[in-house]
């Protein structure tokens, strides 16, 4: 017996003839031209009735689109694994992406390679947008997107950002210098920072928000710096602080992680938190309620920046040209000071 042959494929043609009009027309429906309202109903109508399915990598071809966008993190792969902020943000972008029938596409900078890598796929076509995680100041990636033309968007602004590329944040300076304000109103009066990623404009906006909080008791003695926002940092940065200061009463972490770390130092110093030191974080992420105590800390809303952030890249490709956007943060006080 003869194998049995797969069903045909409905296509353009059997639409146009189950609804009475030009192959052209049916055309002008599937790729979101104008038609007539009663045309519109046939078409519809007949593409249900003869179980038509585009061709959605056909349409994408001639429109030179990828229906992909790429989703960026400037990070070595340790803290993309363990920073709650970067897949929050990851997941209310591909969210957004979804709804919109685009897919999400996961590239991690980590060397000069990758740098590279990245830049000859950004400039193959195979994306049609970019969302940008963690760029440095003077990051190569920056300047691939720009010159490539490709439309993107940052989350925070690196200060070489082009000023034609949108981007999404939160005002770092102005949170980090409220909760500050806030720790010292606790009496604390000997207060230091773990300042991280200072390489960052998220890094340095922050550490120029502890400073202007504390005004003519800025003490640059009391400033630890670190490279990156994770535990490891919170840990080498409080053991470096305590030799610095063993008085500090106040602590300022550059991020949630970073005051996790910089709490079990102060543990193990018998140092209790907050009656003898007074601790606030950033981010309020899942550290901060993973700590004894909860950490003070500021609200950055990682999944709304990833959400809009697919959003402001989609506009992009549709032709916007949309501004950049900034969402609140604000103090989340717990126990910690």
């Amino acid at each position: 017996m003869a194998a049995s042959r797969p069903p045909r494929r409905a296509t353009v043609h059997d639409v146009a003839a189950a609804a009475g009009v030009s192959r052209g027309t049916v055309s002008r429906v599937l790729n979101g031209g104008y038609v007539s309202t009663e045309a519109r109903a046939a078409i519809e109508a007949a593409i249900a009735s003869v179980g038509y399915v585009p061709n959605t990598a056909a349409r994408n071809l001639v429109r030179r689109r990828s229906q992909a966008v790429g989703f960026l993190t400037l990070e070595p792969h340790s803290l993309l694994l363990e920073d709650p902020n970067i897949g929050a943000i990851m997941l209310g972008a591909n969210e957004t992406l979804s709804i919109a029938d685009h897919q999400m596409v996961s590239l991690v900078v980590d060397s000069a390679r990758d740098t590279e890598r990245v830049a000859r796929y950004l400039s193959g076509g195979f994306v049609d947008g970019a969302i940008v995680v963690s760029a440095r100041t003077h990051d190569p990636i920056t300047r691939v997107i720009a010159s490539l033309g490709l439309p993107a968007v940052f989350v925070g602004h690196p200060p070489d950002l082009s000023r034609e590329i949108p981007w999404v944040g939160i005002d770092n300076a102005g949170s980090a210098q409220a909760i500050v304000t806030r720790l010292i109103a606790t009496g604390r009066s000997r207060i230091g920072m773990i300042a991280s990623a200072l390489d960052r404009d998220s890094g340095a906006d922050r550490l120029a928000g502890f400073r202007a909080a504390l005004g003519e008791r800025f003490d640059p003695a009391l400033v630890v710096e670190a490279p990156l926002y994770d535990y490891t940092a919170g840990v080498k940065g409080m053991r470096e602080l305590l030799s610095r200061e063993p008085l500090v009463d106040g602590v300022f972490a550059a991020s949630d992680a970073v005051a996790a770390g910089a709490l079990e130092v102060l543990r193990e110093s018998g140092r209790a938190v907050p009656a003898e030191v007074g601790l606030v974080g950033f981010d309020n992420s899942t550290w901060a309620l993973r700590t004894q105590p909860p950490l003070s800390t500021i609200h950055q809303p990682a999944r709304d920046v990833g959400s809009v952030a697919a959003d402001l890249v989609l506009r992009q490709i549709d032709g916007e040209h949309p501004d950049p956007v900034v969402l609140p943060s604000p103090v989340v006080w717990r126990a910690s000071a």
